[in-house]
Parts: structure tokens; C-alpha cells; sequence
């Protein structure tokens, strides 16, 4: 089972909750027991799981992004000069997999699945594949 998801996302650097959505697609299929893969097919997007429950964690997080990958760098040779954006979504990643246990997503108390956004505003897709024990 496959879904394929759109985001229009509003800014440069921003991190959209997806986690109610994977969880609708499970409840949707009926599915009790397998595994979630959550996938983002852009080289200046990803995918991440995180705390979701206090805004400021996620503020934190991209200015330490915006800290470690400066948007400007005098050495940076990419023509598109999002070079930063590249780097930001390596870090985070492309995809994660997450367990379903009982018809939900076994994540912690705190734990959101995030669509990372780092080179927007822009028209994005995020895929979820749903495997079955």
C-alpha cells in the first residue's frame, strides 16, 4: 500500500507535523501490524521524527540548522546557492520506518513524524508505504 502526499510549504525552513496523516493512512487500510515508511523524494527536504509537543523544539532546531549551515557561504560553488538546504536535508535524512503495533504508530509520548522543509516556499510530495507483518 502506497499514498502519495502534497504540501505547499510557506517558507524557506519550516517543519510540518505529518504524523496525523501516516496515522489516518494506517487507520484507513485496516492495517494492525507492519511497518511505516515515510519517504521525501527532494535533495533540499526530509524526513524526521521529534519531539512534537513544544513549538520552541522546533524553532530551536532549525536555527541550530541555520547555525551549523549558514544560507550564504563565501566557498559555496553551487549555482543554485542553496547549498545550505542541501546540507540541512542530508542531515536529516530522506526517510524513516516506523513500527504499527495494534493499528497505531508505536512512537513515543512526545515523538512527531516531521516533513522538513529547507529550500521553500514550494510545491512538495512526501510518500508513505505501508508492509504488512
Amino acid at each position: 500500500m502506497l499514498k502519495k502526499y502534497t504540501l505547499d510549504t510557506a517558507k524557506r525552513d519550516v517543519l510540518i507535523d505529518v504524523t496525523a496523516h501516516v496515522q489516518d493512512f494506517i487507520s484507513q487500510a485496516g492495517l494492525e501490524s507492519g511497518i511505516a515508511l515515510v519517504y521525501c523524494p527532494h535533495t533540499t527536504a526530509g524526513i524526521t521524527i521529534n519531539e512534537n509537543a513544544d513549538p520552541d523544539v522546533k524553532r530551536d532546531m532549525l536555527r541550530r540548522f541555520d547555525e551549523l549551515y549558514p544560507w550564504s557561504h563565501t566557498l559555496d560553488l553551487h549555482d543554485e546557492g542553496n547549498t545550505a538546504a542541501h546540507m540541512k536535508a542530508s542531515t536529516v535524512g530522506s526517510s524513516q520506518q516506523l513500527i504499527i503495533h495494534q493499528g497505531k504508530l508505536l512512537l513515543g509520548t512526545w515523538q512527531g513524524i516531521y516533513f522538513c522543509e529547507f529550500d521553500g516556499p514550494r510545491n512538495r510530495h512526501f510518500f508513505v508505504k505501508l508492509m504488512e507483518d
